[in-house]
């Protein structure tokens, strides 16, 4: 087919296949590309209404096993640079999340072998009797494996005991590129394979949680391997139509032992506006403010995304690769506005919880984002005590405690 040919069908509601998919993201003019991703998102939406979400990205500890090469936030095992956050720390996030209007926590970490699938439990059920209302999106697929191996429980076994503690929701991270050739070369094949990803949103959508689906793009993966990431998320959703948003962003390079060149914006809104077309069962694309900037973000509203993300108010993992933006919930509204839209702010399942906050009153201006510490903070939390430890830094660890 032509382009001509494959844009009528884009346009008309038909479905492309991966060769149609291939031509468009090569072949058709970028222009074409945006227009074709807006008739898909107005089809979608026809409202006018861009969302966004208050809510905090906390990351809960530093420390992982994983060390996948294109990561620049996660420490060893025995660093002296590894944290892992008390209670009573996240309590405090939690009350500066609700002070400016949030109410979720986006929880994800590193793979640490000295926090047990008991830690998680206590952790959710204490945030659940300080907050009852207050949601927990939390723990990548491959954090679920994680502790699925630490604990030797099946993975839809280790979701039922979250979900009992008081998980709500399943965020997409580690999805990276869902190709195995690719993962190998990431060396992320062994924190999860693309099959093992896959089943974990299965389960935890059989188990009647919501979830999101990411991409990180731009490393060592192929036009091709780009596409065939998108046409799994699109099957895995035919079949239980469980995702309830994509979101994609560029590989960052700096201080990462991969190292290798950013992709540039224009690549951004070509594989931004090929994802909205592709993914026809995913009702929600978000632009990604975080790694591209606010005006490349903004201009995404016009590449086939009708939600701006998280306010964040905190961000460690892109940070530590070199990237800084930041969007307080007032210049994320200006920027929703400007592109002719009207914001709403939204939950994770993406039901529309009213207007700006700033716009009802006063919300201290933000102008960066959070860290999980103070720079030299090397507090051990007094409950990590109760835990058995795995790693020998671990034991020595709990040993001093006690």
């Amino acid at each position: 087919m032509t382009i001509d040919q494959i844009a009528d069908k884009v346009k008309g509601g038909g479905r492309i296949d991966a060769g149609e998919a291939l031509d468009l993201f090569r072949h058709a003019p970028t222009p074409l590309l945006g227009q074709l991703a807006d008739v898909v998102r107005a089809r979608k939406h026809r409202d006018g209404l861009v969302t966004y979400i208050i809510d905090r990205n906390v990351n809960y500890t530093n420390v992982c096993v994983a060390r996948c090469n294109f990561c620049a936030f996660y420490r060893r095992v025995g660093s002296p640079e590894g944290y892992v956050l008390g209670f009573d720390e996240l309590f405090r996030k939690i009350d500066e999340t609700i002070a400016v209007g949030g109410g979720q926590l986006l929880l994800q970490g590193g793979h640490n072998p000295d926090l047990p699938l008991a830690w998680y439990e206590d952790l959710f059920r204490a945030v659940k009797a300080r907050y009852p209302s207050f949601k927990l999106h939390a723990l990548s697929p491959p954090e679920v494996i994680h502790l699925s191996r630490l604990s030797q429980l099946a993975v839809p076994d280790v979701i039922d005991h979250l979900i009992a503690a008081g998980l709500d929701s399943i965020p997409g991270g580690g999805a990276e590129i869902l190709v195995d050739r690719v993962r190998r070369l990431l060396h992320c094949d062994g924190k999860a394979t693309s099959d093992e990803w896959l089943d974990v949103m299965r389960h935890a959508h059989r188990a009647g949680l919501r979830t999101t689906a990411t991409m990180m793009y731009g490393t060592v993966e192929t036009d091709e391997e780009r596409l065939e990431h998108l046409l799994r998320l699109r099957a895995l959703q035919d079949e239980t139509g469980g995702f309830t948003a994509f979101i994609t962003w560029s590989y960052q390079p700096a201080h990462t032992e991969r190292g290798g060149v950013e992709a540039t914006g224009l690549d951004y809104l070509r594989t931004l506006a090929t994802a909205r077309i592709v993914l026809d069962n995913f009702d929600n694309v978000q632009a990604s403010w975080v790694t591209q900037g606010g005006k490349v973000g903004q201009l995404g509203l016009a590449f086939g995304a009708n939600d701006m993300g998280s306010v964040m108010i905190e961000e460690n993992v892109v940070r530590a690769a070199g990237a800084s933006y930041c969007m307080d919930e007032v210049e994320i509204v200006r920027n929703i506005e400007a592109a002719g839209f009207v914001p709403k702010r939204r939950n994770m399942h993406y039901e529309i919880l009213g207007d700006p906050i700033c716009r009802e009153r006063d919300v201290p201006r933000m102008l960066e984002l959070a860290t999980s510490r103070d720079e030299g903070d090397t507090h051990v939390p007094d409950e990590l005590a109760k835990y058995p430890a795995r790693s020998r830094g671990g034991k020595q660890l709990r040993l001093i405690q006690h």
